[in-house]
């Protein structure tokens, strides 16, 4: 397969790039050039002016499409959670697993193996959040289901044959010799649905620890004398920062001093979407708890915010007219930076020559109007 698209304002790194074709053989980019040197034997296709980016990473999602991945029973539910989410451009995402029973967490499991080995388009790995929780902050989690981590869980994640493993704890309920056990074999460790103090957090990341889940939600508020696990998390440099930008989760000027704090290429731009994403729904059960989409903001009957009916476009949608940020600024914490953060930085998350060709194409107002993945 050998494409050359055409016609096309396109984003490489910082910089916009006009009157140049993306050359795609063998599933990557194989160059840019001038349109009248495009080599012969590539087929050209017209993007008609639109602004063609790189696929979008999401690293927390729950579901899509009518499905939880809590659901999820087979190869075609994974499926259905990854096509709903490239509607919005999203080209590579971790399907997010919430608090639930051993038994369902090994079924789940065996559904991304499969999708990994068969290549289901868009599926890098599995986020298990929880159950390895602070039943404190548990969110909308099942206190019911939040329990110690054991061997069996470090067995399961770290055969190799998971993709990307990321796992959300709270990092005052796990000892710092599991988290070394873990992030020796490649597993990325997030802090979530914790009340760690900031030295409980500090000893953690000291341990392997690179990231936070949802920062400022399901967490304690930092404090000028207890600056928790978030103070913890602005002032490492080498820590990650997954945030809601859906102006319901976090304030827009708290993310701006957040942005000011990190830079932007220790955020990223997390949905942390439920299953109503590419529907029309407007309700539905996260185990015994009644979900209902109001206003953009999905939450329990008692007001509890449970996930989001966010998508990646409108994240970083939200990143310029919230927050103030060029597109420029926006997008890497939706492409570069979490693909650096799963250790993908070398094939994904950019436009550049050897890349996978995970593309998105928009309009001016970043509604999408195609993607790529793989070239495809």
């Amino acid at each position: 397969m050998k494409k050359a698209l055409v016609n096309s304002h396109i984003l490489t790194g910082h910089t916009w790039q006009d009157e140049l074709a993306l050359l795609i053989e063998d599933e990557k980019i194989s160059g840019l050039c001038r349109v009248a040197d495009c080599p012969v034997g590539y087929e050209c296709e017209d993007l008609a002016g639109g602004y063609l980016l790189p696929g979008f990473i999401d690293i927390q999602v729950n579901g899509g499409g009518g499905m939880m991945l809590n659901d999820a029973r087979t190869l075609a539910d994974i499926e259905t959670i990854a096509a709903a989410h490239r509607k919005f451009g999203t080209t590579g995402m971790l399907p997010t697993l919430i608090t639930d029973s051993w038994e369902r967490m090994t079924e789940v499991a065996a559904l991304i193996r499969e999708a990994i080995a068969k290549g289901v388009p868009g599926i890098l790995g599995i986020h298990f959040e929880g159950p390895y929780l602070n039943p404190v902050r548990n969110g909308v989690h099942d206190k019911r289901q939040i329990r110690a981590l054991d061997d069996k869980f470090i067995d399961l994640v770290t055969q190799g044959d998971l993709g990307c493993v990321l796992v959300t704890l709270a990092p005052e309920k796990v000892p710092l010799e599991t988290i070394r056990k873990l992030t020796a074999k490649g597993v990325r460790v997030s802090a979530g649905h914790s009340a760690a103090s900031f030295d409980e957090m500090t000893a953690a990341i000291d341990a392997g620890l690179t990231g936070t889940t949802h920062l400022f939600n399901a967490m304690p508020p930092m404090e000028s004398r207890s600056p928790g696990l978030i103070g913890a998390a602005l002032t490492c440099p080498d820590c990650y920062c997954g945030i809601i930008n859906d102006g319901h989760h976090v304030h827009p000027a708290t993310l701006k001093v957040v942005i000011a704090a990190k830079g932007i290429d220790r955020l990223m731009l997390v949905t942390d979407a439920m299953s109503t994403i590419g529907t029309d729904m407007t309700e539905f059960h996260l185990g015994d708890t009644l979900i209902k989409l109001k206003d953009g903001r999905l939450t329990t009957e008692e007001g509890t915010l449970a996930g989001s009916a966010l998508d990646m476009a409108t994240a970083i949608r939200n990143a310029t007219s919230l927050l103030g940020l060029p597109l420029e600024e926006a997008l890497p914490m939706a492409t570069c930076t979490p693909a650096t953060y799963l250790g993908l930085e070398k094939s994904r998350g950019r436009i550049a020559t050897g890349y996978r060709a995970d593309l998105v194409l928009v309009d001016a107002g970043m509604n999408v109007l195609k993607s790529w993945i793989a070239g495809r």
